[in-house]
């Protein structure tokens, strides 16, 4: 197996390095003290990260995204995981592979608008009574006299919404049938409710979406009744991979990176602290965890661009990318000592972003759940792609 990158991707690898670095970063400290990004700025590296071929990189290409394979996606959202949640979602997108099952009208009124990025969408899934139990939700779409849809209920802690302009709302049809429809924002009966407010991953908006008598239109149906489920679910597999499992492993090396810097620079009893065999060890627990941790997600991407079922491996993933972050940071405060507790350092920054890495799209406890059901009935090999 050839673990080595191609020129292409070194070059795309670092394209989205400098455009981090020289774009981004500088309003990382803007968004924490304000808990906003503005407009304007908002605007701005968004059509900066366009003309540069970086939005909407997991469309495909003749519908004017970025065309790339799941390894090369992965590769990309490592490096984001290297900044703020917001910017990245203005300046490349949150493009949701649903929405790949548009046809006739619905590509030019939902698909084509938001790879071109000049309409945001949110899916929206998550309620007050579903959160990991995706199945269990209770908004509900049925059809009225006239043949519409009408659509009721409620979501919670939606990410983006306030940025959104349309929504992919999982609604039950059936007794035990979910569907998905495109929801506009601003129809009739369709209510934006508060943000809810988190302690970390600030300027990122979670709304409450609220759905009263919303009357639908056929061509809201996203793919097929009943369908909803199996695309939700398609959904969230490929946000755990690449939203959390390799921007997981992206912020766990950078701040990986910030320890080992602090560890060669600060002196106490005369002696770096790196050299302090107690403070090595975390280093040395941190590097080790976090490559695992990358190979796991590029062997996960892998799979999937061969057409192999990666459900077992992604969900190892997503456990074990997102408790490495966890235990990386809870390190880097403990390494930084007083200065990782001050504001001053982004450290506490990190360390407050890592912990929703454990609960959302799935918590370490219901993948875990996963894991051990498929051990018990194919072995402990659940790597082995020839099994």
């Amino acid at each position: 197996m050839d673990f080595s990158l191609n020129d292409e991707q070194k070059m795309m690898i670092d394209t989205v390095r400098r455009f981090i670095a020289e774009e981004l970063k500088p309003l990382e400290d803007e968004v924490e003290n304000t808990g906003a990004l503005p407009q304007d700025k908002a605007l701005a590296i968004h059509t900066k990260a366009k003309a540069l071929g970086l939005y909407g990189m997991n469309m495909p290409a003749e519908l004017g995204g970025g065309g790339l394979s799941n390894l090369d996606r992965i590769l990309c959202e490592e490096q984001f995981g290297h900044t703020t949640d917001i910017l990245i979602r203005r300046a490349f997108g949150n493009v949701y592979e649903p929405l790949l099952h548009c046809k006739g009208e619905q590509v030019e009124r939902w698909l084509k608008p938001a790879i071109e990025g000049t309409r945001t969408c949110a899916i929206t899934i998550t309620e007050s009574g579903a959160g990991s139990d995706a199945a269990g939700i209770k908004t509900h779409a049925k059809r009225n006299e006239q043949g519409q849809w009408v659509l009721n209920g409620a979501k919670h802690f939606i990410s983006d919404g306030e940025w959104s302009d349309f929504f992919l709302v999982s609604a039950k049809t059936g007794e035990k049938e979910i569907s998905m429809f495109m929801v506009d924002k601003g129809l009739p009966g369709f209510t934006v409710g508060k943000d809810q407010k988190m302690m970390g991953i600030r300027g990122t908006p979670h709304l409450e979406l609220f759905f009263d008598n919303v009357v639908l239109e056929d061509a809201a149906l996203l793919g097929e009744q009943g369908q909803g489920f199996k695309l939700a679910m398609g959904a969230l597999n490929v946000v755990r991979l690449a939203q959390v499992g390799a921007r997981a492993v992206g912020k766990a090396t950078h701040v990986c990176e910030l320890m080992l810097e602090y560890a060669n620079d600060r002196k106490q009893f005369n002696t770096r602290i790196g050299d302090f065999q107690m403070v090595q060890q975390m280093l040395a627990d941190s590097v080790i965890e976090i490559n695992a941790a990358r190979w796991m997600v590029y062997h996960a991407a892998w799979m999937l661009d061969q057409g192999l079922d990666a459900r077992e491996q992604i969900a190892m993933v997503k456990v074990h990318a997102a408790e490495t972050l966890g235990r990386v940071v809870d390190r880097a405060v403990q390494i930084f000592g007083g200065m990782g507790f001050c504001k001053e350092l982004p450290i506490e920054r990190y360390y407050r972003d890592a912990r929703i890495y454990r609960i959302f799209d799935g918590t370490s406890e219901i993948h875990r759940g996963v894991i051990a059901k498929s051990a018990l009935k194919k072995g402990a090999q659940l790597f082995d792609v020839n099994r």
